[in-house]
């Protein structure tokens, strides 16, 4: 079983609600139905799992009064052998943005507070206006994504001991011992290409084979398409398969902010924009917007009509690229744009994983970029992100310019510190 930091989470959740059902969102097949059925088996003396989409007829139990005495009723003569244990009992609604009515039920559950509710989906399917009412007061929202870098750490044998002590040398901003350094970053380098799909890590630990992860890379992206095919009308399929296969090429570019063009020759905003709103609701990619000044708080000086997009799982990105561009990773033989985007995207990939929203900041005059800003204590935080060792002009500039307390250089190198500028492994990116 893959070690999963959502599981304290939920642990968190079960001691201290109340009167709150639990919404899990995130993309497809990134773990979210198995480390709940394993948390319900584990810590209730009765699981109950109701999946929407595997079995339709379940919506039939969100028919009609949506009391909570007449929805346990109905379960217990939709599904077989369940037993209800008061305060003791985990009930879990799968897909359950194929049943509308199921989620405007959780209010009522919630109110009942007999038994305990989680749910999990993504937004596809859910339109606001089918519901009767959306519980708020009555759900938290959780978002999940695939398995973070320290995840895939303890997956392939990592001693959590040894990553604590990084994190010390993080913090103490000491150089690492360049053995261990090396070690660190061969690992980086695994995870840019296996990622963090459950499926796939595991079958990268069962065979210890790339290409056999790279095979069942493509066989969850082809089973995105048949996600789009189920959930999008006619007209926006291929709109949506070609924003999101476009993703490569976006960060192929020296400036990597999004283009509707490089979609298609007659790509634009209202041609492409609701199909990059849909892979947002799906899970798949998250933007990142520019701002106009780099001053707390960032969400006041976005532009929204700017931004960059980031795959949510790095191994499905590179396996977008090929597996000859996998293996040129892995030997870290890869140059030119493409590679800077890649690693933008994997940087990406481990600050939203920590909670982390960043946006990024280019001037007017488009002399200066810095791939990524964050608020800390009231203060902006600029992260520079170096594929391989060099020059940072944009960092020192914006460092002279705007004074931040301290500013990241992400590369692949050691630690080092000069004034402000603090210079950091890639990998303890997954610290910030």
């Amino acid at each position: 079983m893959l070690k999963r930091k959502i599981y304290d989470v939920l642990l968190e959740w079960k001691n201290k609600k109340d009167r709150e059902c639990l919404l899990v969102q995130g993309a497809r097949q990134i773990g979210k139905t198995f480390i709940i059925e394993e948390f319900g088996k584990r810590n209730y003396a009765s699981y109950i799992y109701l999946n929407f989409y595997q079995n339709p007829e379940h919506k039939k139990i969100f028919e009609g009064s949506l009391e909570a005495v007449e929805i346990y009723k109905k379960i217990s003569l939709y599904v077989r052998n369940i037993r209800f244990a008061e305060h003791d009992t985990l009930l879990f609604f799968d897909e359950i943005q194929e049943c509308p009515n199921a989620r405007t039920a959780l209010k009522f559950l919630a109110m009942d507070n007999r038994y305990d509710v989680i749910a999990s989906g993504s937004l596809l399917g859910l339109h606001y206006r089918e519901m009767t009412s959306i519980p708020v007061g009555y759900e938290r929202t959780m978002e999940m994504f695939s398995l973070d870098f320290e995840e895939f750490l303890w997956a392939i044998g990592k001693n959590p001991n040894a990553i604590a002590e990084l994190r010390k040398f993080f913090a103490g901003r000491e150089k690492v011992d360049d053995g261990v350094n090396r070690q660190f970053m061969a690992a980086l380098r695994e995870y840019l290409v296996v990622g963090g799909m459950p499926e796939v890590v595991n079958t990268f630990l069962r065979t210890n084979n790339y290409q056999e992860a790279y095979e069942t890379q493509k066989k969850i992206m082809e089973s995105y398409r048949e996600d789009i095919k189920h959930y999008a009308s006619a007209a926006a399929r291929q709109k949506i398969s070609d924003c999101y296969l476009s993703i490569p090429r976006q960060l192929a570019k020296e400036y990597t902010k999004f283009q509707y063009k490089v979609v298609s020759r007659e790509g634009n905003a209202r041609r492409y924009e609701n199909s990059l709103n849909w892979l947002v609701d799906a899970g798949m990619v998250k933007l990142c917007v520019n701002v106009s000044t780099p001053q707390f708080p960032l969400v006041a000086y976005e532009k929204p009509d700017q931004f960059k997009v980031y795959a949510t799982d790095i191994g499905l990105l590179t396996s977008l690229y090929g597996y000859e561009t996998q293996a040129a990773l892995l030997k870290d033989t890869l140059t030119g744009p493409a590679k800077g985007g890649i690693y933008e995207n994997l940087v990406f990939d481990m600050l939203i994983k920590r909670g982390v929203v960043p946006n990024y900041y280019k001037n007017e005059k488009n002399t200066q970029e810095i791939e990524f800003l964050f608020a800390q204590n009231g203060s902006v935080i600029p992260v520079e992100v170096k594929s391989k060792r060099g020059a940072t002009v944009s960092l020192n500039n914006f460092i002279e310019e705007f004074a931040p307390p301290y500013a990241y250089k992400l590369v692949a190198g050691n630690v080092g510190v000069s004034g402000t500028k603090i210079t950091m492994p890639l990998y303890m990116a997954m610290f910030i």
